[in-house]
């Protein structure tokens, strides 16, 4: 296994020899602070689409060159089987048989679709409290943006709903933004098993207020609207965090009426950080408790989100964890 760049505090990724990219992981939580975002870009093919995924979601870049240990079956679908980083044991998935896949058939034969090259480049990502493997075909660098300047994709557009939203790449060209989180679902149904199974262990709360929650994942949306259905709460909607503060701030009848606010952290146009922070600089508005639920759980995303005054933190989309926090917060 040759590292393309692995330390705690940095990501490196190496090429030819030379260092093609590299970044303070800790560091970019200020960029919170501005509504800004990083994102890790790469290709799948040569000279093809610019894909991308936020970069506190990624890890280390390695190129693995060791045995895979297969899955029943044969290697035909978006997992190649299981791979062995430092002693850890996690599945590689390809991400082109998954963006590639008939959306009306996704799991038949994939390998037609496979990454091109000899050379195995994988993108280890570690978030919602899973590691895997995604195979890519090779880095590009990392951008840096405003929330503002991403924009949302709709599920029926892009990628059938696998994309969540564009940027521009320096060249003017389209990033699109991969809903890493929905793949996860896609190869591995028993995590949304789960929680389906968790929805029902889970009792209504009697609240007279409502709560407002901000997802851009449709895939994430849909859990977090079964989760506060079964709970029985009034609740509102939005695909990012400007559409939930521009309804927020209305009227001040409104503000009044919101008993919690859930909200993700990334999110085009707004992002969670900004939105806590302008609900927090509000008099009326900062009163209103604010759950994050985002898979990037890492510390200094729990840290950021703390320093910003935000009263709860939960994994991503969690029956569970929402209802002990609405709970406290809400009645």
């Amino acid at each position: 296994m040759q590292t393309f760049g692995y330390n705690p505090k940095w990501l490196h990724i190496h090429h030819d020899e030379k260092v093609f990219m590299m970044i303070n992981i800790d560091q970019t939580t200020s960029l919170h602070l501005n509504n800004e975002v990083q994102f890790f870009c790469f290709e799948l093919e040569p000279e093809g689409q610019i894909y991308a995924t936020n970069v506190f979601k990624v890890r280390e870049i390695i190129q693995y060159s060791e045995s895979l240990s297969q899955t029943e079956g044969s290697n035909n679908g978006v997992m190649m089987g299981f791979m062995s980083v430092r002693g850890e044991t996690i599945p590689l998935l390809d991400l082109r048989r998954w963006i590639f896949a008939a959306y009306d058939s996704p799991w038949s034969e994939l390998r037609e679709f496979s990454t091109p090259g000899e050379k195995i480049i994988v993108a280890v990502c570690d978030f919602s409290d899973f590691v895997v493997g995604v195979r890519i075909y090779g880095a590009k660098k990392i951008i840096s943006r405003k929330w503002d300047e991403v924009t949302q994709a709709t599920e029926q557009g892009i990628a059938h709903g696998k994309v969540t939203a564009t940027v521009r790449y320096e060249d003017g060209r389209i990033v699109q933004i991969v809903d890493i989180e929905r793949m996860l679902v896609d190869v591995f149904p028993h995590l949304e098993s789960q929680k389906e199974d968790e929805l029902k262990n889970i009792k209504s709360i009697k609240a007279d207020k409502m709560v407002l929650l901000a997802e851009d994942s449709p895939s994430a949306m849909k859990m977090m609207q079964k989760i506060l259905d079964q709970l029985g709460v009034v609740h509102h909607d939005f695909g990012n965090g400007k559409l939930l503060l521009d309804y927020l701030f209305s009227s001040p009848s409104v503000i009044e009426e919101v008993g919690v606010v859930i909200t993700d952290l990334e999110m085009p146009e707004v992002s969670g950080f900004e939105v806590i922070k302008r609900m927090k600089a509000d008099a009326l508005a900062r009163e209103i408790p604010i759950i994050v639920n985002s898979s990037m759980s890492g510390d200094s995303n729990k840290n950021m989100a703390t320093k910003l005054n935000a009263d709860g933190f939960v994994s991503k989309s969690n029956p569970r964890e929402i209802e002990q926090a609405l709970r406290e917060y809400l009645s």
